[in-house]
């Protein structure tokens, strides 16, 4: 039983926020993510028995959503009904404390499952043919880490590093995604300090059986690189990477050859506009600007949680398509 089934919530409005839980909850694969978790999860021989984990999972999956720390997610799921039914409480049931939240985050970490989580969910696109594979943008984004050394341990994290881009300097990591060139999904998800260049990381955005590859400025040379796939007869990578901005504005638009060059950039820059989406529904939609943790492993797998639910967000008209098709056939 619900708090709506007893009639304590008497709002008729749909609220953006209870149709972003409604849609999610169609579009997420819950039965593979609980499958994929359970051989890990404690069995909870003696006591009170465990927390079931799709509980867990969507409390998880919450947090990513509304940026909400251990603390104020266990406080959420007393004040809030709507996340108390999303989570599947009922209103006398008991609610899970800051700690059983963070040992499952802990759980996820340890066995390296968020990893797993957006391999999971890039199965599924491309199982619905979202997801091609015929070609790959590669981008990064810097995400920010407290500068201040006002802590227990009076220092930065050592993991994180600055890094001056323009004339600011910023003090953080960056998160590398290789995309689908024709959706606009995130496939690939890396995560190094913020000074790591760009192009060090091309090549390992890549998933192995794309023949194109797109890039901004910054991923110039990734053809050279000592990584670079080696050609095969069934696949030859081509790297189509933006020209420099200093030479783009060189050119003679009133000659015929630096006319073409400069169409074939517009083209390049159509195609790589398509790799800004995921960033902006991670940092604007679900507010994820500052890493949360400290260390690199901890950021970079709460990003492959990001980026997996991200391509459900983005996929999400699609995924009900379909499966509202499935309904109508089956009745």
């Amino acid at each position: 039983m619900q708090q709506t089934d007893l009639g304590l919530n008497l709002s008729t409005k749909k609220t953006r926020k209870r149709e972003f839980l409604e849609q999610m909850q169609q579009v997420v694969p819950w039965k593979d993510l609980v499958a994929l978790i359970e051989p890990y999860a404690p069995e909870g021989r003696r006591g009170q028995p465990p927390f079931p984990v799709e509980m867990l999972l969507r409390i998880h999956f919450m947090q990513q959503w509304f940026t909400l720390s251990d603390p104020a997610m266990e406080e959420a799921l007393h004040d809030m009904p709507l996340f108390r039914d999303f989570a599947g409480l009922s209103w006398d049931s008991a609610t899970p404390d800051e700690s059983t939240i963070l040992r499952f985050r802990h759980l996820l970490e340890t066995h390296k499952l968020a990893e797993q989580i957006l391999q999971t969910v890039t199965d599924l696109l491309v199982s619905k043919k979202l997801l091609l594979r015929t070609g790959t943008i590669v981008d990064a984004t810097l995400i920010a880490a407290p500068s201040s050394t006002k802590n227990s341990t009076k220092s930065r994290d050592p993991e994180m590093h600055q890094t001056k881009k323009g004339n600011q300097w910023y003090f953080g990591m960056k998160a590398h995604i290789g995309v689908d060139a024709d959706s606009g999904l995130v496939h690939t998800v890396r995560g190094t300090a913020a000074n790591v260049s760009d192009v060090v990381e091309a090549n390992n955005l890549l998933h192995g059986q794309e023949t194109d590859g797109y890039g901004d400025a910054g991923y110039q040379g990734a053809d050279k690189r000592p990584d670079m796939p080696a050609a095969t007869p069934e696949r030859k990578l081509r790297w189509h990477i933006a020209m420099k901005r200093s030479k783009r504005k060189a050119l003679n638009l009133m000659e015929t050859i630096p006319a073409l060059q400069e169409q074939l950039e517009q083209v390049k820059s159509k195609i790589r506009a398509k790799v800004e989406h995921p960033f902006r529904v991670i940092k604007r939609q679900f507010g994820h600007v500052k890493v949360r943790y400290r260390g690199m492993k901890k950021n970079t797998q709460q990003l492959h949680t990001l980026f997996a639910l991200a391509n459900l967000w983005m996929a999400r008209a699609r995924l009900l398509v379909t499966k509202q098709s499935k309904s109508v056939m089956a009745a």
